[in-house]
């Protein structure tokens, strides 16, 4: 299977039967060069003018099954992933 392949399907919640979206990119170690996350990339926000919403994470080891035309995780929620806010005005210490 393809990157290509993998980002053609959803991503369906078995626990809340919820559809998170597509597959967008996949996270690997680089010590071992294995897959450790599916990535999707949050929804966009005023057809994409105020960005996007927050990205999802999900751990390699709760896809239960790659489908045809899905891919079904076992998972509460997918995690997502710490965002820094850049801080341009610093108070205190210089």
């Amino acid at each position: 299977m393809t990157l290509y392949e993998l980002c053609e399907k959803h991503v369906v919640n078995m626990s809340t039967g919820g559809d998170l979206g597509r597959v967008d990119d996949l996270e690997f170690s680089p010590e071992n060069a294995s897959v450790t996350h599916l990535v999707i990339y949050g929804k966009p926000r005023l057809f994409g003018l105020l960005g996007r919403g927050e990205d999802c994470r999900i751990e390699w080891g709760c896809i239960r099954t790659i489908g045809s035309d899905v891919v079904l995780i076992e998972n509460g929620e997918p995690e997502k992933p710490e965002t820094v806010k850049p801080s341009f005005w610093k108070f205190g210490s210089a």
